[in-house]
């Protein structure tokens, strides 16, 4: 677990908030194949995710169009089909500008 390092500001975040079904069906391995196939995306900056009972995942951006894009890839368009009829309760989606970002680190 890490926080993603995104680099110069300004970037985009999209939040995707989620309450699953029960049990896996797959789910897992989706969503496994889904960060392997967005990391690999132009435009990707990085993902931070994490679920107990409400799922949140946040993935960062470089564009609008580099967002655009990954919404319409045939391997992600399969997963939000999936997602629909089997994996989640409800989900809501949202897309921010980040304009600003400071970190503290120990380490």
């Amino acid at each position: 677990m890490s926080i993603a390092s995104t680099g110069a500001t300004p970037y985009y975040a999209v939040i995707f908030t989620s309450i699953r079904t029960s049990g896996d069906g797959g789910y897992g391995d989706m969503a496994d194949a889904m960060l392997e196939a967005a990391a690999k995306q132009p435009g990707f900056l990085g993902v931070e995710s994490a679920r107990e009972g409400l799922g949140i995942t946040v993935s960062y951006w470089e564009s609008l169009e580099a967002i655009a894009a990954w919404k319409r890839d045939a391997e992600h368009l399969t997963a939000q089909k999936l997602g629909r009829e089997q994996w989640y309760e409800c989900y809501k989606t949202r897309i921010c500008k980040v304009e600003r970002d400071y970190d503290f680190s120990r380490l």
